[in-house]
């Protein structure tokens, strides 16, 4: 699609592409020039979206489990086919490079579609025996019925699509939220599955001008027809989130920021450490919430393990190549200020140079979107970088002496993701993974991590609640008792 295209992006709702006159531009952060308009939607809209959601609920929640499931098997099908015109959305949107968008987040959207679609007609209730003679009892599951998802632009296929995938595996009809920063890839999820056969009004997918944001999302909770809630993104947002579904007194599953630490032991292969702590940090600038946030290495071999580090991030995501593109200035700035106060209080930048500016090679200025991987070493307490989510390409160092420190480090933060223990000890790095408070912990592998098969959500203020497999179905179906007397 060329920069100077008039198209506007549509909203879904009823099953047909809404346009509406009150659009708004999508910049893109990597040529800051608008790439296409954005559908903004109105309180009617919302309005209207939940109408369909809610008279689509009756029929699509009495389907069988096949017909879900071919539903699903088609889009999967679909969207692989249309991987690269998917991919280059997100590109263009968010930044994101090829190899994130096209080469890993299209597809495992796809596989998502597929594993969701074969767990549908496992979904089983229950017969307990009574106490009482003669009564006999049901226990059934059933869905709760409009589910609102809202979902960030940093991996809007997975996100977006996790966001109403289990929910309307489970029966469910449901609205989804999209972010206002990568909207075509959110109407791209909708197009895929309405090809697919989704019946009308099953999914219906909004997005608004931010200074309509609380509006439009506290309009959406508090409607009566609003049964539960998913939201993905800040910790700060999701306090809000909670807040306002707790007075109307609505679940929530909340998946939220991370501050995810990677203990590097003295027994750990080094160059195995070093290549997945690059990864886990800067991959997608960093804009990950499961994203490698401080690495805790032993003393012992902590000069060796920061050359090897540092050489990792420069085969990755060396000089030679375009700096990477941060979804807006914002996330620039706060990484450049909690490193610079954190250097003001003695720590040291060992790779980098956080008071650079990064000049676009295509467009020959400044871009106040792009940033270099930067790994900060001597970091304590007493700084803010120690405690705060950067969200972005900065990653901290700090020494242990023995496992104890490190597991009390690792736990000595609110957020609770995701974690990671490199050694060559594997019941060592059980035992250490057993302690240390979080959803995941990955051994000999990266921070980010995400498996369809595998349960994923947060503890503390990571969120609660889990995505993904039987628990993401079961997430989104209640139970009901029915008794019955002979």
């Amino acid at each position: 699609m060329a920069t100077n295209s008039p198209y506007t992006v549509p909203l879904l709702i009823n099953g047909k592409e809404v346009t509406t006159s009150n659009a708004f531009p999508v910049i893109s952060p990597s040529t800051h020039k608008t790439i296409w308009n954005s559908s903004s939607a109105s309180l009617e809209d919302v309005s209207s979206a939940i109408s369909a959601a809610r008279s689509a609920f009756p029929s699509w929640s009495k389907t069988k489990p096949a017909f879900r499931r071919n539903i699903l098997l088609k889009a999967a099908d679909i969207l692989q086919s249309r991987t690269e015109e998917c991919g280059n959305y997100m590109m263009q949107e968010t930044g994101a490079e090829k190899l994130f968008s096209a080469g890993f987040n299209v597809p495992l959207t796809g596989e998502m579609l597929r594993d969701v679609a074969g767990r549908i007609s496992g979904v089983m209730g229950s017969i307990p025996v009574c106490a009482e003679e003669g009564t006999s009892a049901l226990v059934v599951k059933e869905p709760w019925g409009v589910v609102l998802g809202i979902a960030p632009w940093n991996a809007p296929y997975i996100l977006g699509m996790r966001a109403v995938l289990y929910a309307l595996a489970a029966g469910n009809t449901c609205i989804l939220k999209g972010s206002e920063l990568s909207p075509r890839c959110f109407w791209a999820i909708g197009s895929v599955l309405t090809e697919a056969g989704l019946p009308p009004g099953v999914l219906n997918i909004l997005y608004h001008r931010p200074q309509d944001a609380a509006q439009i999302t506290t309009t959406l909770i508090e409607h009566p027809a609003i049964k539960k809630i998913n939201f993905t993104g800040s910790t700060a947002v999701g306090r809000i989130i909670a807040q306002t579904a707790g007075k109307n007194l609505k679940p929530v599953l909340l998946e939220l920021g991370g501050k995810a630490s990677a203990i590097v032991l003295e027994d750990a292969d080094l160059k195995k450490a070093a290549s997945q702590c690059a990864l886990g940090a800067f991959l997608h600038s960093g804009q990950i919430c499961m994203a490698t946030e401080r690495i805790l290495v032993h003393r012992d071999i902590k000069a060796q393990f920061i050359e090897a580090f540092k050489g990792a991030t420069e085969a990755l995501f060396g000089s030679e190549k375009p700096a990477p593109v941060l979804i807006a200035s914002a996330g620039v700035h706060k990484n450049k200020r909690l490193i610079s106060e954190a250097v003001k209080a003695g720590a040291k930048v060992v790779h980098g140079d956080h008071e650079k500016d990064e000049a676009h090679p295509e467009i020959n200025e400044v871009s106040k979107t792009r940033m270099r991987p930067i790994i900060v070493d001597c970091v304590n307490k007493d700084m803010e970088l120690y405690h705060t989510e950067s969200f972005g390409p900065s990653v901290s160092i700090i020494e242990i002496s023995n496992e104890e420190e490190a597991m009390q480090i690792a736990n000595d933060t609110e957020y609770g993701l995701s974690g990671a223990v490199f050694t060559e000890n594997l019941a060592r790095g059980l035992r250490i993974a057993k302690r240390i408070e979080s959803g995941a912990i990955h051994i000999n592998a990266m921070t980010v991590h995400d498996e369809t098969n595998l349960p994923h959500g947060g503890t503390k203020m990571s969120g609660w609640g889990r995505f993904n497999g039987n628990w993401g179905i079961e997430e989104f179906l209640r139970i009901k008792t029915i008794t019955y007397q002979e």
